[in-house]
């Protein structure tokens, strides 16, 4: 590396000066090369490409080691010792650290950073940065692999004695009837068992997949930097060390870095430390930022200093597993009716169990041939434990058909399946019970910016006092008017302009709002932004509070003059004015005509659906000489500077959107920040409000006034509510609370980080992707990716959708679970054996678990949804429609299936084979016809919309064809005989009864009160 040495021609700077002289010469020669030492220091780190040599090593700084590649364009090779330097004395806040090193600074000069225009950013520089330093990702844990699911699906007590029965049947078997056909029995439950395992196991592994996909794009949060000098977003992955990071309320820091500049900083560091106090951030006391906090005040910079695996951030989530297992309320309903019907069918496999034991040992079975089987002293050891083993498997397969173990698999494949398909709608879903609760949402509380409206600002109206400026604003305003409009939009803005190198094109950057007013005062009013903040400093800054909605800036000019600067909701502006001027530049007062005049101005722009925003302006006069202005900016006897109207046009088909709600019976409710006047033409526009409603009906009401009711006065006029103008966060949560009250399940969006409490109060909530706030995401239970209410409704659908679709697969199951059990038992305690071996309800019990959960928990969502009312929170899980139908389908199953048990070989001339073959093909064929039905529970027509889902009809197919194998080609491992092609016309017979049975059973009424509340008050 080459130094840089700077000469000091002394004479030169001190000309004429006396030999008696030489001691004070000396003196200020020295004293000017310091100075001039410093400067030059200055000069090298501010520049760029400029060659830096570091500190000289004293007491106070550490030489920083820094190598430059010539042929790396500008790439900076810390040494790893001061590489972990930083990452450490930053990880740890340790501030003796960063001052030994030299500074923030001197940091950010070592990484070759600009602090003003960040990293040049160009593809090798990213490269050389992210090979240097890391990127920033973390190691997860690594994720579950299939044979974890296999050896879980294993662990099923049910399945460990099925092995155990079938090891034992193959033992006795071969014994018995040798290696050749002595397997067939035992074997045959093997394959049984291990197909309803590998089945289970990947669909488990499946939805594994898929939550863990889900839970990684959940993560891969948007992030605004700079580079380059400009201003964008990027990924939370694409962030490198190096990057100047802008940080606003709501954000999540994505790296550890240090504070650049910023004002009324304060971060939550409760996810690292624990503690739930912001802590304040400053460039002198505590520079430290650390991943994973949020910022809850204030906006700033930092430099990001470390990424990934460096940061205490990264150590912490490497370590972490997370776990999918996550049971959703649904799915704890169907448990306990799982275990429920499993007591059942416990009950009856063990009476099913005694009977075939005491009529074997009683010699009331026979064998295929019809000879008695069991005789005392005589039978072998090996045929009678033959015997009990198949008794037990038989017994043990009716556990395996009466537990419905298919619910909680349907509901975990419907909501894998709806949370796939949501994001493609674009909603993300980032907790699983928020799929299902949506379908009983029986109120919406909406915000308007963004989600009713297209969140697409522009300026359209400017008042100057009573006066009224469109055209020609720029020359038809003095020039002292036009200053303070340029101060008070330029300097009290978190938003940035930047020109592109053409100058003819300018970029606008921050909050839709910022952005409007921004591009109205630099395209209309001629502001120069850099010009502003060359000529003016910034004192201090009122970050935007949501309950004063307002910000303000103190700063001041170079002629030492301290000037105040507010921005705000237009009537809330107007009151701490005294004052106005008017477009020639002259004060004067607002007295209580020209109040009034002022306020009608404001409700006529608002009357025509604009964002009212006014500006301020006062100076400071007495100044004391220890800052204590800092810290405090003028809030009365303001003169008005002028009134800006923004028009934020509503989305296409909101209107339509909301009535579909309505329609379905779900409640909507506007929550707004706006006034009284702009927040009701906006819900007329939207269809929430009629134009007769208005604030004598109570259907538009303030924030302040909700607040200020008795809490029985809330409970009572909530519901009348249709629109909160005027409102906090506080006023949702509120609102959230008393609706959840009432017994309403509620559905509220927000974006801001304030809204936080009322997504969590909610039932359901739902947050924006575009403008929401991280720390709102992580609140909510859905992201809403378009910030679109229509999305809203989507996700009302889908949670209906998945509702229903569980609702059918219940309905389908415990038809089979109820006919499954009745036959069997009977048949047991009639005739001493089951109808349908081990093998042949392993069949079935493949059928209607994994795959009629696959075929009927994927319909997707129709119009004819939000027909219905919303569920709400009372709902029985299986309804007397319900009932209607699985009872009359499990009656006819039952009954036929007894018929051809006792009559079947009369009726039809053949042998106990193939009759029980006949029992077998037409039970399944009956499920098969079956699931047509539960598509449609209270339509007719069951085959409406069928060919949508083509999933549904692959797996009838898949399954018509297996069965047709296990019948006709699989003779020993099914217990089954071929049938002819009359037989077969028999068997379909039967089963396609079902669907003119389940017409005319649809058309038979039934109460809306549950059947189980009228038993219990008829017994009562």
């Amino acid at each position: 590396m080459s130094d840089v040495y700077t000469q000091i021609d002394c004479d030169e700077f001190l000309p004429n000066v006396r030999k008696p002289q030489k001691k004070w010469r000396l003196a200020y020669i020295t004293i000017y090369a310091v100075r001039a030492l410093f400067s030059l220091n200055k000069e090298l780190v501010a520049k760029k490409k400029q060659l830096y040599t570091g500190l000289l090593r004293t007491q106070s700084y550490a030489a920083i080691d820094i190598e430059l590649n010539s042929n790396a364009n500008d790439q900076v090779v810390l040494s790893n010792e001061d590489r972990k330097n930083i990452v450490q004395f930053v990880k740890e806040k340790n501030l003796d650290g960063l001052t030994r090193f030299g500074g923030i600074l001197h940091v950010a000069a070592a990484l070759r950073t600009d602090v003003d225009n960040g990293i040049s950013g160009n593809d090798k520089d990213i490269g050389y940065r992210r090979d240097a330093f890391g990127s920033n990702t973390y190691q997860k844990p690594q994720p579950k692999s299939f044979f974890h699911f296999v050896l879980e699906a294993f662990k099923d007590t049910i399945i460990i004695i099925l092995l155990v029965c079938a090891t034992f049947s193959i033992g006795f078997g071969i014994e018995e009837h040798g290696w050749k056909e002595g397997w067939y029995d035992g074997g045959s439950i093997f394959i049984a068992v291990f197909l309803v395992v590998a089945v289970s196991s990947v669909s488990n592994f499946r939805q594994s997949r898929q939550f863990d996909k889900l839970s990684s794009i959940s993560s891969n949060i948007q992030v605004n930097i700079v580079r380059d000098g400009r201003r964008r977003n990027i990924s939370i992955y694409d962030i490198v060390v190096g990057d100047v990071v802008f940080l606003k309320i709501g954000d999540q820091i994505p790296a550890d870095g240090l504070f650049l500049n910023g004002h009324s900083l304060q971060i939550d560091e409760s996810s690292m430390t624990g503690e739930s106090e912001p802590v304040e951030v400053d460039s002198s006391r505590n520079p430290f930022m650390l991943s994973g906090a949020k910022v809850v005040d204030g906006y700033g910079r930092m430099l990001v200093t470390s990424v990934g695996m460096n940061t205490a951030w990264g150590e912490m989530m490497s370590s972490i597993n997370r776990d999918t297992n996550e049971l959703t309320p649904l799915q704890v309903r169907l448990n306990k009716l799982t275990s429920y019907i499993g007591n059942i069918g416990l009950s009856v496999a063990f009476l099913v169990l005694v009977v075939l034991l005491v009529r074997y040992f009683t010699g009331h079975t026979v064998d295929m041939n019809g000879k008695r089987e069991f005789f005392a002293g005589k039978t072998k050891v090996g045929n009678v434990m033959n015997a009990i083993v198949r008794i037990i498997s038989d017994a043990v397969t009716i556990v395996v058909v009466a537990i419905p173990e298919g619910l909680p698999l349907a509901v975990t494949l419907t909501l894998a399946y709806s949370m796939k398909r949501m994001m493609a709608d674009q909603a993300m879903v980032r907790k699983l019970s928020a799929c299902e609760t949506m379908g009983a949402a029986t109120i919406i509380c909406t915000d308007k910016t963004g989600t009713l409206t297209l969140n697409q600002m522009t300026v359209t109206d400017f008042w100057l006092g009573q006066e009224r400026i469109w055209e020609d604003a720029k020359f038809r305003i003095s020039q002292e008017i036009l200053e303070l409009l340029h101060q008070g939009v330029g300097l009290n803005t978190t938003g940035t302009v930047y020109k592109l190198s053409s100058e003819l094109l300018t970029e606008f950057s921050g909050s839709p709002t910022e952005k409007a007013i921004l591009q109205w005062a630099v395209l209309e009013l001629g502001m120069d932004m850099e010009e502003l903040k060359r000529s003016c400093s910034i004192l201090h800054v009122e970050t935007f509070n949501s309950q004063k909605k307002r910000s303000g800036v103190l700063m001041r000019k170079d002629d030492g003059i301290i000037h105040v600067h507010w921005k705000g909701a237009a009537e809330m502006i107007l009151q701490m004015c005294s004052y106005y001027y008017d477009s020639t530049g002259v004060v004067k007062d607002i007295d209580e005509n020209g109040r009034q005049r002022l306020m009608q101005i404001i409700e006529g722009m608002a009357a025509k659906s604009l964002r009212c925003i006014a500006f301020a302006h006062g100076e400071i006069i007495n100044v004391n000489n220890n800052g204590g202005v800092h810290n405090m900016l003028k809030e009365d006897g303001l003169t008005l500077v002028g009134i800006v109207g923004i028009k934020d046009p509503c989305r296409p088909g909101v209107k339509t959107a909301v009535e579909a709600c309505i329609d379905a019976g779900v409640n909507i409710k506007m929550v707004t920040g706006d006034n009284v006047f702009t927040a009701r033409a906006i819900a007329i526009e939207c269809g929430i409000l009629k134009p007769g409603q208005d604030l004598n009906h109570g259907a538009v009401v303030e924030g302040v006034d909700f607040r200020n009711y008795t809490l029985d006065e809330r409970m009572e006029k909530v519901e009348k509510i249709a629109v909160m103008a005027r409102s906090s966060p506080f006023d949702k949560l509120l609102m959230v609370q008393c609706l959840r009250q009432k017994g309403h399940v509620v559905a509220v969006t927000g974006d801001g980080t304030n809204d936080a409490p009322a997504l969590k109060e909610a039932d359901i909530g739902l947050s924006m992707g575009i403008q929401g706030t991280e720390v709102a995401k992580e609140s909510s239970d859905i992201v809403i990716l378009d910030d679109n209410f229509a999305t809203v409704v989507t996700v009302l659908k889908w949670g209906r959708c998945v509702y229903t679709n569980i609702q059918k697969f219940i309905q389908f199951q415990l038809t089979v679970n109820v006919a499954a059990l009745v036959i069997n038992f009977i048949a047991a305690v009639s005739a001493g054996d089951v109808p349908l071996t081990a093998v042949q309800l392993l069949w079935v019990n493949l059928i209607m678990d994994s795959l009629g959960a696959l075929a009927l928990a994927t319909d997707r969502p129709t119009d004819d949804l939000l027909e219905k009312k919303p569920v709400g929170r009372t709902e029985p899980l299986i309804t007397n429609v319900m009932w209607r139908n699985l009872i009359a389908q499990a009656l006819y199953q039952i009954s036929v299936m007894l018929i051809l048990q006792f009559k079947g070989k009369s009726i039809f001339g053949v042998n106990d084979s193939v009759k029980n073959t006949l029992i077998f093909n037409t039970f399944v064929l009956c499920q098969v016809f079956n699931e047509f039905n539960a598509r449609k529970m209270e339509k007719k027509n069951v085959f409406k919309g069928i060919y949508k889902n083509k999933l549904f009809l692959a797996i009838v197919g898949i399954t018509i064809v297996l069965q047709v194998v296990m019948v006709e080609f699989l003779k020993k491992f099914a217990n089954t005989e071929r049938l002819n092609w009359g037989q077969w016309g028999i068997c379909i017979g039967i089963a396609v009864v079902s669907w003119p049975l389940a017409w005319i059973v649809k058309c038979i009424p039934v109460p809306d009160k549950p059947f189980l509340s009228l038993l219990k008050k008829k017994m009562s």
